[in-house]
């Protein structure tokens, strides 16, 4: 087990906005979760980067044991790195600059040179646009590098929090393939996603959050057979 979470409650003051969710995440598992917006996403993957820690419960990362608690540096360093919701890029810097500060949790110069080599080679786009300012890119391009300035941390766990949003289509299409090209790689990745569709494509296992709890739980084919998720959440217009 990669990552385990047991009974986790996160309060903003008096109100609960995670109310008693666990959740168990195998090594090169894709797991999404799926909801609307203010149902607590977002502010699950918080709890997990010690962004919003929990009031109860506890989450275990690995060997590394319990990291509630712990502020997000020291459990960035432990090997999760998050793709956060907004894309969050720093646009007054150039490109490179944003994808070393990916890299701050490395101490060890030519690991940190060599993932830099890698990621450009993956990304040509960025590779390209390496030297300019970010705020010259496009969204999906933007998009992009928050992926990319995510791995240039060598995570062993990636938290990414509504991916697609506000992209085009086709920029949405290629971002999926590459999301297909992390699983055929075995990295393990907790998806927060609104477009459901091409989530379950994807993933191992699916969650449906309403009111900061897990209300339905199961595999893609198990959720594609289910008549109320349809409806609901894949746009079924078949009734």
């Amino acid at each position: 087990m990669l990552l385990k979470m047991s009974q986790v409650y996160v309060y903003y003051n008096s109100i609960a906005a995670i109310q008693g969710v666990s959740l168990d995440v195998e090594d090169s598992e894709i797991i999404t979760i799926i909801g609307s917006n203010g149902v607590g996403k977002t502010t699950l993957l918080n709890s997990i980067m010690g962004i919003n820690p929990p009031k109860k419960g506890k989450i275990v990362f690995g060997t590394e044991g319990e990291i509630q608690g712990l502020p997000p540096h020291k459990i960035a360093r432990m090997g999760i790195s998050s793709v956060p919701e907004g894309r969050q890029i720093l646009t007054n810097l150039t490109v490179k600059q944003n994808l070393l500060l990916g890299a701050y949790v490395l101490k060890d110069k030519l690991k940190i040179k060599t993932g830099l080599e890698e990621i450009l080679a993956r990304f040509p786009i960025l590779k390209d646009r390496k030297n300019q300012m970010a705020i010259t890119l496009s969204g999906g391009e933007q998009q992009m590098l928050a992926i990319a300035r995510c791995l240039m941390s060598y995570p062993t766990l990636i938290l990414m929090d509504e991916p697609s949003l506000g992209l085009a289509p086709l920029i949405i299409n290629q971002l999926f393939n590459l999301i297909r090209e992390f699983k055929e790689e075995k990295r393990t990745i907790i998806l927060v996603e609104q477009n459901a569709n091409k989530a379950l494509q994807v993933c191992d296992k699916a969650h449906i959050m309403q009111g900061g709890r897990f209300v339905l739980s199961g595999t893609p084919a198990e959720f594609l057979k289910n008549e109320l998720v349809r409806e609901a959440y894949l746009g079924d217009q078949t009734k």
